[in-house]
């Protein structure tokens, strides 16, 4: 059945409004049982009958004829605006943030999301104004997690009839190779003026707060600031001691290749945190010693995607976001250059 739906509706583009052609609805368990008590009262009312056991039968019948338009009412005209899905870790929990929109004058109440199979996440959409919802997304390996379609569902009101819809976008999450490792950090020779200490000593200059990204330590979260009701924020620092770093795929050669990945993950993570610069050497492909969240992004990436094939467009992620106003942030949704340049013999 999924196969015939995704054939008769093909590909869709964000955003998109829900129209009839494409909405389906079915009883619940709840509605079939409501419509076999139904059946069994009709039965009883004409073997016996009974006026008002029959006026109560077409009573509750319009009851749940009433339930079944309100329900395809629900969903009906519903708009899927935007879909990011933020680059992740493995292992980690993914997310993919919707967005529902309402132009209607209607409150859209109990419209469920969910990612293909998995479950569902429920919200109300206000009257003329839109809704965002964070569906989870399991990453379990590096590189590009496709999800092939979103489900959106309803069963308000009663719960008697459930209907729902699927979306077919094109849309990828990068999954970074996971920070792990406890190999020290290697150094430029001779670049060295100074190890940067991770208390903030007094050269440290104060950078400013950054949004919580995931392998942050948590020694570096303004607790004080999260205690105020404010959103997870980092605190940065920049030294002008700090150290130059080249990470060197080749000079882990007695560690596995995933666990290489893993140890370099650890390195850009630990030196972006530091506000340090640092390069990546990866076979084929050269990135210079830069730092900041474009650089972390493009040196993770590099990681996620190494050795494997997932073809043009993907290598930048910018194919992690569809639909206009999505979000711009290179971590959330990354960035459309290419990854590294490549060596020149």
């Amino acid at each position: 059945m999924a196969a015939w739906i995704r054939r008769r509706q093909g590909a869709d583009a964000l955003p998109l409004t829900l129209q009839r052609r494409r909405l389906y609805i079915l009883p619940t368990r709840a509605g079939w049982g409501f419509g076999m008590l139904l059946l069994s009262m009709l039965v009883a009312g004409l073997n016996y009958g009974s006026s008002l056991a029959l006026f109560l039968t077409f009573l509750l019948g319009g009851f749940a004829l009433v339930t079944m338009h309100l329900c395809h009412r629900n969903l009906l005209g519903t708009s899927l605006q935007t879909a990011a899905a933020p680059p992740t870790f493995a292992l980690r929990a993914g997310s993919l943030r919707v967005t529902l929109g309402n132009t209607t004058p209607l409150w859209r109440y109990r419209i469920e999301s969910g990612v293909s199979d998995e479950p569902t996440v429920a919200a109300d959409v206000p009257a003329e104004g839109k809704q965002h919802i964070d569906l989870p997304v399991a990453a379990p390996t590096r590189g590009m997690v496709r999800i092939d379609r979103l489900r959106l569902t309803t069963a308000h009101p009663f719960g008697l009839f459930r209907a729902w819809t699927w979306v077919h976008a094109p849309l990828e999450m990068m999954v970074y190779p996971r920070p792990h490792g406890s190999l020290p950090m290697p150094t430029v020779s001779g670049r060295k003026s100074g190890p940067r200490s991770r208390g903030h000593s007094g050269a440290d200059e104060w950078r400013g707060l950054r949004p919580f990204r995931d392998g942050d330590s948590p020694r570096q979260v303004d607790w004080k600031a999260y205690a105020r009701e404010a959103p997870l924020l980092v605190k940065e620092y920049s030294s002008a001691g700090s150290e130059l770093r080249i990470f060197d795929f080749a000079r882990l050669g007695k560690l596995a290749t995933e666990a290489r990945l893993e140890q370099l993950t650890r390195w850009v993570v630990d030196a972006e945190e530091r506000g340090e610069r640092y390069g990546l050497e990866l076979p084929d492909v050269h990135i210079a010693p830069d730092h900041g969240a474009d650089h972390r992004h493009q040196c993770l990436a590099s990681l996620a995607l190494f050795g494997l094939d997932v073809g043009k467009g993907a290598a930048g992620g910018n194919r992690s976001a569809v639909g206009s106003g999505g979000a711009t942030n290179v971590d959330e949704i990354g960035n459309g250059e290419t990854i590294g340049k490549r060596r020149s013999n």
